[in-house]
């Protein structure tokens, strides 16, 4: 069975069951959409890898989303896609996105 038929890309590697080994930490950043880049909200991250985040956000996005997200650590505005979003309570939402093109550094890592 090919990559594509096992709903992955061909040039995504398997990790411990999940893409890539993701680390449990917060890192500060800002979230946009790429249709208004400049309406931003500063949030944190619940866990990274190098191509992707959980991300936690005041709003809903739709899967399939495209948004610009931007860590406070120095490192250049990536454009990702919203995997899921799903509610975490209260008026939050957890979002898990993909940066399939670039790699992320998220600079200095400080434990969740």
């Amino acid at each position: 069975m090919d990559a594509s038929a096992r709903g992955r890309r061909p040039n995504q590697r398997l990790f411990d069951g999940r893409l890539e080994k993701r680390l449990a930490t917060s890192v500060p950043i800002y979230l946009a959409s790429l249709a208004d880049p400049r309406d931003r909200e500063r949030t944190v991250t619940e866990n990274v890898s190098p191509h992707g985040a959980r991300i936690i956000s005041k709003r809903s996005w739709r899967s399939g989303e495209k948004e610009v997200v931007t860590p406070l650590t120095g490192e250049f505005p990536k454009v990702g896609w919203v995997i899921y979003c799903l509610p975490k309570g209260g008026d939050r939402f957890c979002l898990g996105v993909e940066f399939p093109d670039r790699t992320v550094k998220w600079g200095e890592r400080s434990s969740a």
